[in-house]
């Protein structure tokens, strides 16, 4: 185990990063907030398998205790998927949440920040947070965005979450310098859809071309992340119909209950969750798993790069 005297990495990890083994970081929100007991803790484990089976080092970076964590053993899981009262921390909440010494699930923001700290390269997510619909009147906007701008790692995603301005999340993230290319796709992956029906300004068709994209980032000083969006195949996505239904309801709803904030999120995937009778989770754990895979790709042709 190193540990820097703050975040704790573990020994599988900074040996991987030591001896030039790939490695990918999975965040702790969708265990702690995004999946229901005890699925959570299942899929947890299921996709940390996934990586190893591929050959890469999973890195789960949670707050356990008040102790960042890159790298989580079973017994950190468990907090995360069972503990009550976790909190969701993006990177202004680390300083608190580890002062309190409180249990803390990462967001997007904060899994990148802690795990670029660590050296990871790669990190494999669901859907990213960005520009939220009415942020002209609300400037409710992500904190993801304006974290990657400023970290240099690759993040597998299935886009921004399609709750959200697509539209305007893309926009930000030009205007930040982020990074962004579609896997195979000419258009913007939409979380639960294969089509947020968004254009990317690139497209990819294999890890190696990423590879190369980072090398070149590198050589070049940009500061800020690559984002490649990893859409559903069409028979996996969520039907889009019911989704556009489910979600008009949800955001109706969120209106009518004065929700805002980070609350917004968790309350609009939890209605669509609902309206959809679940098919939504299952679209979404989906979209991790492919993301997942997909990055273990990417790390391990960085990793191969570097030899």
């Amino acid at each position: 185990m190193h540990d820097d005297g703050l975040v704790q990495v573990s020994g599988e990890v900074s040996s991987a990063l030591s001896d030039g083994r790939p490695v990918v970081a999975l965040e702790t929100t969708i265990i702690a907030h995004g999946l229901p007991r005890p699925t959570n803790l299942s899929v947890a484990r299921d996709l940390e398998e996934c990586l190893r089976a591929r050959g890469v080092v999973p890195a789960t970076v949670g707050v356990v205790g008040g102790r960042p964590v890159v790298g989580m053993d079973g017994a950190g899981l468990e907090v995360m998927a069972q503990a009550e009262g976790v909190a969701k921390a993006s990177v202004r909440d680390l300083p608190l949440v580890v002062a309190g010494g409180a249990h803390a699930a990462t967001t997007v923001a904060a899994t990148a920040f802690l795990a670029r700290r660590a050296g990871i390269r790669v990190f494999a997510t669901g859907g990213l947070g960005g520009v939220h619909r009415g942020a002209s009147d609300s400037f409710d906007e992500s904190a993801d965005l304006h974290v990657l701008a400023r970290t240099p790692i690759t993040v597998v995603c299935a886009g921004a979450k399609s709750i959200l301005d697509v539209g305007a999340t893309l926009e930000r993230m030009e205007t930040l310098g982020i990074t962004v290319a579609g896997y195979r796709s000419d258009h913007f992956a939409g979380f639960y859809l294969r089509d947020s029906g968004f254009p990317v300004p690139w497209r990819v068709e294999e890890p190696g071309q990423v590879v190369a994209a980072m090398a070149a980032a590198d050589g070049l000083g940009i500061p800020g992340a690559i984002v490649v969006s990893n859409p559903l195949p069409a028979e996996e996505q969520l039907d889009p119909e019911l989704y556009h239904r489910s979600l008009d309801q949800a955001l109706e709803d969120a209106r009518r209950e004065g929700r805002t904030g980070k609350e917004v999120t968790p309350f609009l995937l939890d209605r669509i969750q609902r309206a959809t009778g679940g098919a939504s989770l299952e679209a979404n754990v989906r979209a991790v798993w492919r993301n997942v895979e997909l990055a273990a790709g990417i790390a391990r042709a960085w990793a191969e790069r570097a030899r």
